[in-house]
Parts: C-alpha cells; structure tokens; sequence
C-alpha cells in the first residue's frame, strides 16, 4: 500500500493511538481527582471517628483525666514516664499505683471519700505515670490501627501561641541518671496564620469547619482537632494527622494500575477495531486502487470485471467501487470518441494544410506566390505600426521571357522562368522569395540579408553575367534578369507598398541601363 506513513491503516492506527493516550489521560485525571476527593473525605471522616474516640478515652472516667491534667501540668519537669513502655507495662504501673493507694488510703475512693488533692505526692505520680501510659497507648495504637501520621493531645495558650504537648504519640527521649525517659511536656509556637484551625477549635471551643494543611517533619499533613471539656472546663485540644503524600501515593498507584488495565482493555479493542477496518473496508480500497492503477497503466477495460467482484455490499465504498466502474466504462468511450474525432480532425487538418499549402505556392517554381506575399506585407504593416520594422525589398524582373516564349516555346520560357528562381533563391538564402508575376520575382531582405544586402544583389548580378559567358549553355538558360532593392525609412514609408514602389522603379531604372547597355 506504498509507505506505511502513507498508508490508511497506518493514519487510522495514529488516531486510534492518540484517542487512547488522551482516553486514558482524560480517564485517569478524572479517576485520581474523583478518587482523590472520595479518599479525602473518608480520611476526614475517619479522623473525625478517631478524634471522638481519643475523646471518650479520656473522658470515660469523669475527673479522672482532668485529675492527670492538672498534675502533669505541674510537675512536667520531674515527672518520670519510662521511654520503653508497653501495654503491659501499663498494666503494671496501674498496679503500683492501686497498691499504694490501698496501703494509703484503706476503703477509700476518689472523688466519693477523698479528693484527688487529699492524696501524696508519691499516690499522685504513681497515677499520673499509670495514666499517661494508658493514655498514651491508646494513641499510639490509634495511630497505628487507623494508619495515621500523628496522634497528639495539646494545651494551648493563646496569649503566647504557644502549645504544650502533653500526650504525644511520637515518643521523644530524655537520659536520667543513664535511664531512658519520655520528654514531657514539650512546648512549641503555633502560628494562627499557619494552624488557623487549631485556634479556632480552642478559642471557640467547638470543632473546626475545615482541616490545617502543613509540612512538617512527618510529611504533608492534614490536621483536625476536637476540644476535650470535663465538667464544662475546656483542659485542651487532640490532635490527629494524616499524612497527604501518603494518601495520594496510594491514590496515583491505583490510578495508574486502572490506567493501565484500562490501556490493554483499549489496545485489544483497538487492534481488534483497525482488523475489522482493514477487512471490511482499506482491503476494499486497496484492490480498487490497484484496479485503477493498473488501468491508468495499461488502459485496460478489463479491470472493471475486478473492480465489480470486490464490490460487494451496500457501503460507501463498494457503491464508489461501481461508480468507478461506471467511470472507466464511460471514460472507454468517451476516449474512443476522442480518438475517432481527433483522427477525423488530424485529416481535416492535413487536408486544409494541403489545400493552404497550394493556395500560398506557386505551381510552377514551388516557392511561394502573390498570396502569401501579401500576407507577409500585412505582417510587415503592422511591425511599421508598432515602430520595429527593419528591412528592403529587391524586385527581380526576367527579360526576354516573351521573346524566348515565342522564339523557342513555353517550356523553354518556364525553364528560363526555374533558372532565375534558382538564382534568387541561392542568392538571398535568408530571405522568402514570391513570384508575383509571370516573370517578376520580390525578396523581402531581413536579419543577416538586410545587413550584407549590397553584397548579395553584387552577387546576384555576377552570377548572371557568368551565366551570360557560359557557351555550354542554351539561350533560355542564359537568364538575363533586372534587380531593383528599396530600404524601408521610417520617416517617409507608411507601409510596405511605399517600400516596393521605389524598388520597382529601380528595377525598371536597371532595366533601362542594361538595355542602354545592349544598344550602345
């Protein structure tokens, strides 16, 4: 099918490829932004649900986290959580603590019989130590479970904007007497412009309208919080993050594998699609221009028996395929019409040469007569008038044709009359001859004859004295001629006859010389 960059198969493949990359462009865009926003707002949601269970966590107890609050908040500096805790380490430090509490305080309970404020110091830290482990793994495990870059409880103060972390899911270590600690209470500066929703969730005490987007050290961060109040006293703000670069990761992943599913789904179909094209259709196409080159090759009709068996169906291209037929069919004719008329033309045309050939020649001589002289003087009239004429006439004249017509016969005057024509002809080899007369010959003198015409007419009249002196020779063939040459001049010729007049008369004025000549 000539080059496959030519080819129809290879232009439908192009577009086919080009609909499927901007298909699967298109497809994927609107999968990872619709996918994106659905991803989003379930992880909104889900942090919201981790947010109101952190919530319960600390306020299940009633006072008991405000208890923990309120000491932690003063002894921070000295308080000492072991950096390596588990779950079951929990379990121990709550055990050490209701073990003190019993040897203390027998029978007694908080907040029935005795106030949290009633107790030791050693009571006090035990159960702060014990609640801050609890606490705190129930956030670390809420941030493992739920896949979230971070999980924090805070204290904000907003005439410094300043936060206070007071449970932090991501451990940071202090080194006592060579033990490993938890650093408590660790205090940073929020800007408003940067954590507007964290302090519009603490000063309105109500949960914010929308997310903080922030890079930190974990990432990009979306951040939401939730106030935690006890007994009407607002004690802070948790905190839970997730991480955005995650989240569009696994987004773009899966886009990507459906992009890629949905490309080999499209590629299959394409392939199938550009066969069925091929056969149903190109295959078509492809014998009918083969059809059609081999006529224009060989102008063979036959073709159209081919073109008609492949035309098959009511498709467009079938119906084109009978139409071309058609086509060469009456193409066929129309060319042997054409054919049979340009050969009546061509022999019209030879025929009008021939009888136009004749109209201008003369018959005997075979140069050219009075009619195709004045033919060449309309031509010359109308160089005059658009000022670019140049050339002479010599008017040649025979004598004696008379005499020798009736001293010896006609055809020995017709030979005379051939002998002179021969003459004039060698003569003036550049120039058209006419006979216009019986015995008068006219040359029209141009170009290289113009230039060298007193030469030529110096050469005309010697090779008739040769002919005089020639005693081999007949009389009639002793060709005694007259020569008369005028010069066209643009300031007194209007046209051509103006020229010859003055040529014929100074034929007759050699004429008159010659017989001087004879006579003296």
């Amino acid at each position: 099918m000539g080059k496959k960059s030519e080819s129809l198969l290879f232009k439908f493949a192009v577009i086919f490829f080009v609909f499927t990359i901007l298909t699967l462009f298109m497809a994927g865009f609107v999968t990872y932004k619709s996918q994106s926003a659905a991803y989003k707002l379930e992880r909104e949601e889900s942090i919201q649900q981790v947010a109101s269970y952190l919530e319960e966590v600390l306020t299940a107890d009633g006072n008991d986290f405000a208890y923990y609050q309120k000491y932690f908040l003063a002894h921070k500096d000295t308080l000492k959580v072991p950096h390596g805790f588990t779950a079951y380490d929990v379990q121990i430090a709550r055990e050490k603590y209701e073990e003190l509490f019993s040897q203390q305080y027998p029978g007694k309970i908080i907040g029935c019989n005795i106030s949290f404020d009633e107790l030791s110091d050693e009571v006090k830290e035990a159960y702060t130590v014990y609640k801050h482990e609890y606490y705190l793994n129930h956030f670390e495990q809420a941030r493992i479970r739920f896949n979230l870059a971070y999980t924090e409880y805070i204290v904000p103060e907003s005439r410094t904007n300043e936060v206070m972390y007071v449970l932090d899911a991501m451990r940071d270590e202090r080194l006592v007497d060579g033990k490993k600690y938890i650093e408590l209470g660790i205090t940073v500066t929020h800007k408003p412009e940067e954590h507007s929703r964290e302090w519009e969730a603490w000063n309105t005490g109500l949960r914010p309208s929308g997310f903080d987007t922030f890079h930190n050290e974990y990432g990009n961060d979306y951040a939401w919080y939730s106030p935690v109040f006890i007994n009407g006293i607002k004690l802070g703000l948790i905190g839970v993050e997730v991480d955005i670069a995650d989240v569009n990761y696994k987004i773009l992943h899966n886009t990507i594998w459906q992009m890629f599913n949905i490309g080999l789904i499209l590629v299959i179909a394409v392939i199938m699609v550009l066969f069925y094209i091929y056969k149903r259709y190109i295959s078509k196409l492809y014998r009918l221009k083969e059809s059609v080159k081999l006529y224009s090759q060989g102008k063979n009709a036959g073709v159209v028996t081919d073109i008609e068996k492949n035309a098959k169906g009511k498709d467009e291209i079938s119906i084109l395929a009978m139409q071309v037929s058609s086509m060469i069919l009456e193409l066929e004719n129309y060319m042997r019409n054409l054919l049979e008329t340009a050969k009546e033309l061509r022999d019209t045309q030879q025929k009008a040469d021939a009888m136009n050939e004749l109209a201008i020649k003369d018959a005997l001589t075979g140069i050219r007569n009075k009619t195709a002289y004045d033919t060449e003087v309309q031509a010359l009239d109308w160089q005059i008038g658009q000022g670019n004429a140049e050339f002479s006439i010599a008017m040649i004249d025979l004598n004696y044709l008379k005499k020798i017509n009736d001293t010896f016969g006609h055809e020995q005057g017709n030979i005379a009359i051939k002998k002179l024509c021969y003459i004039v002809c060698h003569t003036f080899t550049h120039s058209p001859v006419f006979r216009i007369g019986g015995d008068e010959f006219v040359t029209i003198l141009k170009n290289d004859d113009y230039k060298n015409r007193v030469n030529l007419v110096e050469v005309f009249n010697r090779s008739l004295a040769e002919l005089a002196k020639d005693d081999k020779l007949e009389v009639w063939e002793k060709v005694s001629a007259a020569i008369g040459i005028a010069d066209f001049d643009m300031k007194i010729d209007a046209n051509v006859a103006n020229v010859f007049a003055r040529a014929d008369k100074a034929m007759y004025q050699h004429k008159k010389e010659m017989k001087a000549v004879r006579e003296s």
